[in-house]
């Protein structure tokens, strides 16, 4: 390895089937510019790197064992202090304003003592915060275009809606199977896909569904097959989350050809006025039946046709706008492809 080689170490560990995406493609598309590790704690304690990448520091000490988790959240403060020390730095992506699941006292204090260190900061987006006078670049979220290609896809059928990813009370599945119970149209159907994180929600999912004979429930592990299969069988993919800042589940909608239904907010706003706005459906208030007839009715009337626009959010130019930004923090010279975003 030459001595002037870029080595990052990323915050997620080695990939398996159940990995985000998202986290294997930006590893393939740093890998023409840097040398790239996955996270263990040798590594990060004793390894050789001069980047740490942290994407979810409540994710790196997540643990069901209190004892574990107070232990590794004693570990990566101490990786923390080793990463900004002799010449490292820690990038820090900031994937939403705030956790979507209730932290405990050990996840805060070390993640106030991760972002006290980090050096330069990715926004997702232009609306997320970043602290005053902090260096920090709009990197975008990549698409799933190619990642997604491999797989056979379906038609879409009439009058379905499909609700895909992991189940979690922010995104808003009860709320969604009640206004689709309270929606009059024999002809609509509903597919929640995805496993539920926790027992009592699997619970209400089912009991929910059971009154209305047109929904179908898959909640289980979806592999990327299915994935596809059910998203492009949706005349619309609907996302009612409570919160969404950031949200790969409608990159995916859009990178499979899908429109989505989604609660109105800046940063939706802006994202139906990059791809185009018969893409992205917007509502505001609380999820009804009369926004879900409405949606159904404004995708007949004016049909989201060929690909959304999204080569803003291609790959290589993401992974050369990363390393950019890793050489800056280091106060090193650019790499050749200019970054994508501005800086702050």
């Amino acid at each position: 390895m030459a001595d002037d080689e870029l080595r990052v170490l990323q915050s997620f560990r080695e990939p398996r089937r159940t990995t985000n995406p998202y986290l294997v493609q930006l590893r393939e598309s740093l890998e023409p510019f840097a040398r790239v590790q996955t996270f263990s704690w040798p590594r990060a304690l004793r390894g050789r790197y001069d980047v740490l990448h942290v994407h979810w520091p409540e994710v790196v000490v997540e643990r069901r064992n209190p004892l574990r988790h107070w232990g590794a959240s004693a570990l990566f403060a101490l990786a923390v202090v080793q990463a900004s020390r002799r010449g490292r730095v820690i990038v820090r992506t900031a994937h939403n304003q705030a956790p979507h699941d209730e932290v405990d006292r050990a996840t805060r204090l070390v993640s106030a003592w991760c972002d006290r260190r980090t050096a330069a900061w990715i926004r997702l987006n232009e609306r997320t915060p970043t602290p005053p006078g902090a260096l920090a670049r709009t990197i975008a979220h990549g698409d799933y275009t190619a990642w997604f290609a491999p797989y056979p896809r379906r038609e879409p059928v009439p009058g379905r809606l499909v609700h895909v990813g992991l189940i979690k009370p922010y995104k808003g599945a009860e709320e969604l199977l009640a206004a689709f119970a309270a929606l009059d149209d024999p002809d609509a159907g509903l597919v929640v896909a995805g496993r539920p994180t926790t027992e009592e929600l699997r619970a209400a999912v089912t009991a929910s569904a059971a009154r209305d004979p047109r929904v179908h429930l898959d909640l289980a592990h979806i592999d990327d097959a299915e994935l596809v299969g059910w998203v492009t069988s949706a005349e619309l993919v609907v996302l009612p989350y409570r919160s969404m800042h950031n949200s790969g589940a409608v990159l995916l909608a859009l990178s499979l050809g899908r429109p989505v239904l989604v609660p109105r907010n800046d940063v939706n706003d802006d994202l139906a006025a990059e791809v185009g706005e018969r893409w992205v459906h917007r509502y505001d208030g609380p999820l009804t039946a009369e926004v879900l007839a409405g949606a159904l009715a404004a995708c007949r009337a004016q049909p989201a046709t060929g690909q959304p626009d999204l080569t803003g959010r291609a790959w290589p130019a993401l992974g050369a706008a990363h390393a950019a930004l890793y050489a800056q923090a280091l106060g090193r010279s650019p790499v050749a492809t200019a970054p994508v975003g501005g800086a702050a």
